[in-house]
């Protein structure tokens, strides 16, 4: 407990859910397309959260977690660091002025927006907290219809009907204690702009009402049994659209191909690209074909055919921002007209 840091703790379960919609624009930025996923919030022994998800396709596991290390949310809220006021000693609201002000002095206290202003006026603010994953990334493959497919459906499906708090049980009274530190670090910690803690320390809260008391907020991330998490605990991809990778694939092409111009099937157009795969070897008559290996004499150092794919891509990635260009001047000319 002397080494625990209750209030960081508190702060990483409170913003969790704007850490996962991180990660999720970013595994599907890396991916190319809407990554499709099933995902659940369970806590650790500690009670720290954390995320089990279940994503449709494949790809590198060392991606996975380089994406996951990299991935962090930062909170730009005032700072919420020292106490101004505690006890019998709380800010209280004016009916005349419609906001709350000093109880000795009567001086309003800083507005949500004025705050805001302030920390962007400073040169050196830093963000409240960053909350990060931690850098344990357990990712295993799963085959659709086998028994660990059937496991994790289980196991994801369970947290249907649990809260946070039931997944592990107090057992000794350290655990207990444990679970009664961060309960109260979560009491007086901030949930979001209109909460009342930030009467606590100085600051009105966006939109403020009267009768708001720091340490009473309505907030279920308050409760025991969300323990600071008030997300959804079950997250399920908005775009499910049942798709495979093969799909996904065909519609890359198929946007790309309109964003060209191209059309197939139209004569003149090359077609090459649309083709599947060459075979390693092809037999036709008295010559059998092959690829090439690096090895043969004939082909061009490995340095060379990178500078020539890399010129191929630069090229591709010139005429589709050609045509795209050119379909936005078209437009702006039709609004215009």
């Amino acid at each position: 407990p002397s080494t625990y840091d209750y209030r960081r703790a508190a702060r990483d379960a409170l913003h969790f859910s704007k850490l996962i919609d991180r990660f999720v624009q970013n595994l599907r930025r890396v991916a190319g397309f809407d990554v499709q996923y099933f995902a659940t919030v369970e806590p650790q022994r500690r009670l720290a959260p954390h995320l089990h998800m279940a994503t449709r396709g494949t790809g590198p596991r060392a991606e996975l977690r380089q994406i996951a290390a990299a991935t962090y949310h930062q909170v730009w809220w005032p700072p919420a660091d020292t106490v101004v006021y505690d006890g019998a000693n709380l800010p209280v609201w004016d009916e005349d002025a419609t906001t709350y002000v000093d109880p000795r002095t009567g001086e309003v206290l800083p507005t949500w927006d004025e705050a805001l202003d302030a920390l962007d006026a400073d040169p050196d603010a830093e963000p409240m907290h960053v909350v990060r994953f931690g850098p344990q990334v357990d990712a295993k493959g799963v085959l659709a219809g086998s028994a660990d497919a059937d496991r994790c459906v289980r196991y994801l499906a369970k947290y249907l009907t649990k809260d946070i708090a039931e997944c592990h049980a107090v057992e000794t009274d350290a655990q207990a204690r444990h679970v009664e530190r961060l309960v109260e670090a979560l009491r007086f910690e901030p949930c979001s702009p209109r909460c009342a803690n930030w009467l606590r320390y100085g600051i009105q809260p966006d939109n403020p009402k009267p009768g708001m008391v720091p340490g009473y907020c309505r907030s279920k991330a308050h409760r025991r049994e969300h323990l600071g998490y008030a997300g959804r605990r079950v997250l399920v991809s908005r775009k499910w659209s049942g798709k495979t990778m093969a799909d996904h694939k065909a519609d890359r092409l198929t946007w790309v191909l309109n964003a060209l111009g191209v059309r197939p099937g139209e004569e003149g157009q090359d077609h090459a690209a649309q083709q599947p795969p060459a075979l390693a070897s092809v037999a036709s008559g008295n010559h059998a074909w092959e690829l090439a290996r690096p090895t043969d004499p004939d082909v061009p150092p490995r340095e060379h055919r990178l500078l020539r794919a890399v010129g191929e891509a630069l090229k591709r990635r010139a005429q589709l921002d050609a045509a795209r260009q050119s379909g936005l001047s078209a437009s702006s000319e039709g609004r215009a007209a």
